[in-house]
């Protein structure tokens, strides 16, 4: 059974550089220990000591995500094709996040003085 696994740059070095190597398993758990066997450490930046794949990580069996396929236990067949990739944060989100935080730290800020103004005329109007 020859199953084709697609790498990211980030984990080619397990490959020797490859863009893509082979493997086989009836499972995409089986398949990752193959693929380990082949390319020792592979398998540990893919998933945890627990056993199941890292968060950080996609994985996808002929397109389809393999977190709704049963994840490890997803079912393999002779000619798929399995892509591996890893999770990017960033990008446009990122910075509307950023900037949603700038405007919550500027508007905690400003209730926070407002407050302090407000407790010291208190304390002058009681004197």
């Amino acid at each position: 059974m020859a199953i084709e696994i697609r790498i990211p740059t980030i984990l080619r070095s397990y490959t020797g550089g490859a863009k893509v190597v082979e493997g086989a398993g009836d499972t995409l758990g089986d398949l990752l220990t193959d693929l380990d066997s082949r390319h020792a450490g592979l398998k540990a930046r893919l998933v945890t000591d627990a056993g199941a794949l890292h968060r950080f990580v996609n994985v996808y069996v002929n397109d389809e995500d393999v977190r709704f396929l049963g994840a490890l236990d997803a079912k393999l067949n002779d000619g798929d094709s399995v892509t591996v990739l890893p999770a990017v944060a960033g990008g446009a989100f990122g910075f509307a996040a950023a900037a949603a935080i700038a405007q919550h730290s500027a508007a905690a800020a400003a209730i926070a003085q407002h407050g302090a103004a407000t407790a010291a005329r208190s304390a002058a109007a009681v004197r």
